[in-house]
């Protein structure tokens, strides 16, 4: 895919999102995706590996939470990887100041160049997991937004993502298209850790037959100080 064809379509299809991109964004969208694509071959980052497929699984993907975030905002993105959705999210919130975490601190290395070469400011990447990076106390109910993207089951996942929210604050869960179960099985997490599902939206990526449901819980009161539990522990004992 050549780099004009490449920011036509990434141009067209962000617009289903209401995004329009500035020359600057294009040009950092296409070095995005051609360091991620560099690295891959070092280690492992995806198994995306086709540019149209780049574009539209990470990139459009990742914008798609765009509409759900306020300007000014201080947003984590827990389980981040390879910068998803935060790095695309920041190319084009550029006011809002961003926090990526993850547990590979290799992944920590690709983030810190991307931010480096994209020249991305208010925006820093921390190796870590998230049970230990919240008992940190200027961490813990600080963010406006928490996002993440395919990291784990509801009920785990928002017992990684609630304590860093704010009362008021907003957990965005980007989730596969059917979660019934997922949500019936979040249902007690969800307010043991002081949220409430707020909306679930279906979106479908334009041109695409790829369906996304966005869950968005509100903070509503404070998370208990016992979670998140000691790394490990939710996942091996989900809150049921």
């Amino acid at each position: 895919m050549e780099e004009k064809e490449f920011k036509e379509e990434l141009v067209k299809r962000a617009k289903q999102f209401e995004v329009n991109l500035s020359e600057k964004e294009q040009n950092q969208f296409y070095q995005y995706m051609k360091l991620l694509l560099e690295w891959n071959e070092k280690i492992n980052l995806t198994a995306i590996t086709v540019p149209e497929e780049v574009l539209t699984k990470h990139f459009i993907d990742s914008i798609s939470i765009a509409p759900y975030i306020k300007e000014n905002s201080n947003i984590l993105d827990v389980g981040t990887g390879a910068g998803f959705p935060g790095i695309p999210l920041k190319i084009i919130l550029s006011q809002n100041r961003f926090t990526l975490l993850d547990s590979l601190n290799k992944r920590i290395n690709f983030l810190n160049e991307i931010i480096s070469d994209l020249k991305l400011e208010k925006i820093i990447a921390i190796h870590g997991r998230a049970e230990e990076f919240c008992r940190e106390e200027q961490k813990r109910e600080s963010y406006d937004v928490v996002t993440s993207r395919a990291v784990a089951k509801l009920n785990v996942l928002l017992e990684y993502m609630l304590p860093f929210a704010k009362v008021d604050g907003r957990c965005i869960c980007m989730k596969a298209s059917d979660i019934d179960e997922e949500l019936r099985d979040a249902k007690k997490a969800i307010e043991i850790l002081g949220g409430e599902i707020e909306k679930i939206e279906t979106i479908t990526l334009e041109n695409t037959d790829i369906q996304r449901k966005i869950v968005v819980i509100k903070k509503v009161k404070e998370t208990p100080k016992k979670y998140p539990r000691k790394a490990g522990t939710p996942v091996k004992e989900p809150i049921q």
